[in-house]
């Protein structure tokens, strides 16, 4: 299960992670975790690269060591990385010790303030360490671009009434992903551009 819209009972059980930027600005940030791959990372920084559209990459400290050459591409077109640990842990399932080591695995390789838990999960006690090196990010909206047994028409309805300024919008640079977010994106962009947002990177 999850939630397309964060739900006031997280945002309240993790006050100090950031679930939307500034409602007053006209801006959207569109978010990718779990990459880089070759099978759908080109495609996505293709088609922000056509609407000169930036955003922000979570990225897998793994899928950066196998594929150096995407990673740096995500950097020389001018978009934000954000540190999702080395293999994608589960905080929950995971030992404090082991989890955070993890975490600075995957720093060494991103260099970035920007966090986001694998899941959106995290316990307290391991968060309360995170807190004081990193801006965590969650989200506003989750597209469910995840999820198999989603149509990719109905994960466009996840997203296009859901936008608001600031909106933070989770899509996947991973298999499972690539028939919705090869669908979703580029009408989302399309939308946002048409609705005169400004589709921006988190500094």
């Amino acid at each position: 299960m999850y939630f397309v819209k964060s739900p006031f009972f997280l945002r309240w059980l993790y006050p100090k992670s950031i679930w939307n930027m500034p409602r007053h600005e006209k801006k959207v940030y569109l978010t990718f975790d779990d990459g880089p791959i070759p099978e759908i990372t080109p495609f996505i920084l293709d088609i922000l690269k056509k609407y000169q559209a930036k955003a922000t990459f979570f990225c897998v400290g793994e899928n950066i060591k196998k594929n150096p050459h995407l990673f740096q591409r995500i950097l020389d077109e001018g978009h934000q990385v954000g540190n999702h640990t080395y293999n994608h842990l589960k905080g929950w399932e995971t030992h404090d010790e082991q989890y955070l080591a993890n975490v600075a695995k995957c720093q060494e390789l991103t260099q970035t303030d920007l966090f986001r838990p694998p899941y959106a999960r995290a316990t307290k006690s391991q968060l309360r360490q995170i807190y004081k090196k990193y801006r965590v990010i969650m989200w506003d909206i989750m597209s469910g671009d995840f999820d198999p047994n989603l149509s990719p028409e109905k994960c466009l309805e996840n997203v296009l009434p859901n936008i608001k300024n600031g909106s933070v919008i989770i899509f996947h640079d991973n298999i499972k992903a690539i028939p919705r977010v090869e669908y979703v994106l580029p009408k989302t962009i399309e939308f946002l551009l048409k609705n005169h947002y400004q589709l921006s990177r988190i500094d």
